[in-house]
Formats: C-alpha cells, structure tokens, sequence
C-alpha cells in the first residue's frame, strides 16, 4: 500500500470541502443506508446515489470507487492527490484510501479490508474495537493525553478535542503518518506523534489521560501491526496496565483495551485483577467477549476462511499454543483506571459492546462513588442517568436497564425497583424503608454510575 502525506495545506482545504459539502456520518446513512463496512455492500449502496459533488465524493473516499476528475473538481482533486489519498489516471481518480466521519470527526485509513492480503502495516479504520474504546474513555479537561498504539489516530483525535496537549505513539509508521495528516484533516495542531513500542518513547513522563487500543490479541504469530504485539500470551495486556498506571497523574484516568487467559473457567478474571493489585488505582473491568481457544482462534484468523487448508491449518496452530499457554478460554474488554490519591479498588462487569453509548459522565461518576458508599442506608442518592424499568407478566422478578453509558441490566425485586423509582436525593434509604435487596440493587447502580450520592 502506499504511503499517505501528511501535507497540512492540502490537508486543510480537503477537510474544509468536505465539510463544506456536508459530507457527515448522518448525510451519508441517509444517502446509502447504514455503515458500510465491508467491500461487499458497496455495488448496492453506489445504486443509491446520483451525481451531486457530494455523492461524487461519498463514491470515491468512503465507498472507493473512481469518478472523473470534473465531478470531484480540480482544487479538492489536487489536494486529495498531494496527500496520497487518491491517484490519477488521465481524467480519472482513483482511491488509495478511505475517508470515514466519526461523529465530528474526518478520519482518513486504509480502505476496505483485504482480508488475508492485508500488508503488515495496514492501518484500519472507526472499527467496533475503536468504537468500544471511544465510547468508554472519560473526557475530562487535561493539560496532556496520550495514546498508546494510535493506528489512524482517532483517540488521540478524540482527545485533542478537551487536552491542551495529545502525544500520539505507534511502532507502525504508516499509521503515524495518518495520523499527522488526520490531524490537519480536522484542523488540530495539538498532536504531536512519536514512533517506538507501546511506552517507550514517554519514559518518566506523566498524563491526565491515557488512551490504549494497542495490539492485544493473544496470538503465536506477528502477522499484522494493528493485530499481533510480539508478546506472549497476555503478557501485552499485562505490561500495559502496568506501564499506563506508572504513566498516570494524580486524578487522572486511562481506558485501555486488551484480553487475558482465561485458567480458572470460575474466575474468569482472575489474571487481569491480579495485574491491577500493583497499580495503585482504582480499576474497573468489563468484559465483554469470553471465547473458548477454538472460538477465539477462528474469530482471528476469519480472513482465512475461504481457504479451507489454510484455515484449518490456523486454528490448530492457535489452539495449540493456547493450550500450551494453559488457557481454558480468551476473555476480551476495557480495562479503565482511575488515580486517586493512591486509593485501589476493584470492579467488575460484564457489557454487550454492541449496545454501548457514550459514557464518559457515567465513567467518572462511578468512580467518584467508589470510596463514598459504605453505609448506603444513611445515603441520600438521586437517579443519574434514565433508568428504565422493564416488567414482565406472570414474573415476580424485574429487570432495571440503564438507557444510556454501559446500558447494563441488573435483575431485581418489585419492591426494590419501587424504592429506586423513588429516589429524589431528599430522604434517606434507611427513611425511605429500604429493605437488604434494595440496598443491594441500590449499591449496584452506585457504584455503576447510575445513582449519585448527594451531600
């Protein structure tokens, strides 16, 4: 693949004409449909649309397919050939690249996915691991972040938006590359990027912010940068927990994705929690995917499949290094970390990534609880966030649902959701006449967030 310029001009006056034509997330979803993630969906979604500057320009960077120079227009095409996003034949552009709207975001990447023919440095765009960490990352003001295997530079990107300051690092200096020209794509002057392996190149250096979607898969191959760390087992996991916590300022927080082996099928966790009795943090996990070897072999090596010999071959490779490793499963999620004065506390959780929302006020909110719940019964507490109720006919049970952040979902009594239906923050649980699994279920939303403890 090629190697995009970060040319800050002309990576300013493209930014600038896409976002003159509105080329937006909820513009584009109107026009062609949902996302399109996969190349295979694009003959359909490039039906839908006419020839309009920007149905032109939504063709070429974010379904990658040619168009004529004329409909693009000279100034936009010169730009998007200096940066190296396009190539030109003639009359014709072509793309080299794809350009996708996060929310306020433009974020240029590798295109489509080639599957197996991936190089090793490619770098991949918004995906459901990146989702999943931008969604759980709290956004505090911060005089300085840091991103730890930056890839297209989205967190970094994300963060540049309430940090003074965002160092961006990756060993893959394509993606370095993206991320400078992402930068001036979205007019930040705040990144600053630094090339070398997960924390080596901020030693003794402190953040109010650390962002972490490294490579993190336990896997006994270096195939692809974005993919495989080099570590064995979880031990890339281990090392960033443990480097992210030595790298975090007093009151500061970090989000960090990674996965862990699974040697007790009834502690699932018991790996990762170990690693965080060291930092010094209060810690939160949520898990999000536990796979057997088997399952979590064919869900990395999925680009293979088409290629029966070759697939087969790649699941008893991988399953045979996870059981050499001792491993009865994988589990996959978040790992945040909040530095409080040295106080350390653990907790964990399970999410479905699919149905998160936002929740950075959620995020710190929980941590602000952690060390202020111990007598509930006393505790004036307020609803935080919507809390939804859902009843089923001919069950003596309810389950209460969070409506925005984790979106968790906790089973309770009726008595008990009646009593969380009436908090207001006025009266005590002990005056409201709460009973043990009220206070249960109200110690639960604490310490999700979801309640907040009023002085």
């Amino acid at each position: 693949m090629t190697f995009p310029v970060p040319d800050r001009a002309a990576a300013a006056a493209l930014g600038d004409a896409l976002r003159g034509l509105a080329y937006e997330a909820d513009t584009i979803s109107e026009l062609i449909g949902d996302d399109i993630a996969e190349r295979e969906e694009v003959v359909v979604a490039e039906r839908r649309l006419s020839e309009s500057p920007l149905e032109s320009m939504i063709r070429l960077l974010y379904l990658e397919l040619p168009v004529a120079e004329r409909k693009i227009g000279s100034g936009v095409a010169e730009a998007l050939v200096a940066l190296g996003l396009v190539s030109r034949s003639g009359s014709t552009l072509a793309p080299r690249a794809r350009v996708v709207p996060v929310d306020e975001t433009l974020l240029a990447s590798d295109g489509f996915t080639r599957d197996s023919d991936d190089p090793p440095d490619y770098v991949a765009t918004y995906t459901p691991t990146a989702r999943t960490c931008d969604l759980l990352t709290p956004r505090p003001r911060v005089k300085r972040a840091l991103d730890v295997g930056t890839g297209s530079g989205i967190h970094a990107l994300l963060a540049a938006r309430h940090a003074k300051h965002v160092v961006a690092i990756d060993v893959n200096q394509r993606a370095l590359a993206y991320t400078e020209l992402n930068a001036a794509l979205n007019g930040l002057d705040n990144v600053e990027c630094r090339n070398g392996s997960f924390f080596d190149p901020v030693e003794g250096e402190a953040f109010g912010l650390i962002t972490c979607n490294a490579p993190f898969v336990v896997s006994p191959e270096q195939r692809w940068a974005y993919r495989d760390s080099g570590f064995r087992g979880d031990d890339v996991t281990a090392h960033v927990v443990r480097e992210a916590a030595s790298h975090l300022a007093d009151g500061g927080y970090a989000t960090l994705l990674g996965s862990w082996l699974i040697v007790d099928e009834d502690a699932p966790e018991e790996r990762p929690a170990e690693w965080l009795k060291a930092t010094g943090c209060d810690a939160w996990i949520l898990t999000s995917i536990e796979s057997d070897p088997l399952e979590h072999a064919a869900t990395w090596n999925s680009s293979f499949f088409a290629d029966a010999g070759t697939y087969a071959e790649a699941l008893e490779r991988w399953t045979r290094y996870l059981g050499e490793l001792g491993a009865r499963g994988v589990g996959e999620g978040a790992i945040l970390l909040h530095r409080n004065g040295g106080r350390a506390s653990l907790r964990i959780d399970e999410i479905d990534e699919d149905s998160l929302e936002d929740a950075d006020a959620q995020i710190r909110r929980a941590f602000a609880n952690r060390h202020r719940a111990k007598d509930l019964l006393d505790a004036r507490l307020r609803r935080a966030m919507p809390i939804r109720v859902e009843r089923e006919l001919g069950r003596k049970s309810a389950d209460v649902v969070l409506d925005e952040g984790t979106c968790s979902i906790l089973p309770a009594t009726p008595e008990a959701v009646a009593l969380v239906e009436r908090l207001d923050g006025r009266r005590t649980l002990r005056k409201l006449g709460a009973d043990k699994r009220a206070v249960k279920l109200c110690r639960e939303l604490v310490g999700l967030g979801a309640l907040q403890i009023v002085d």
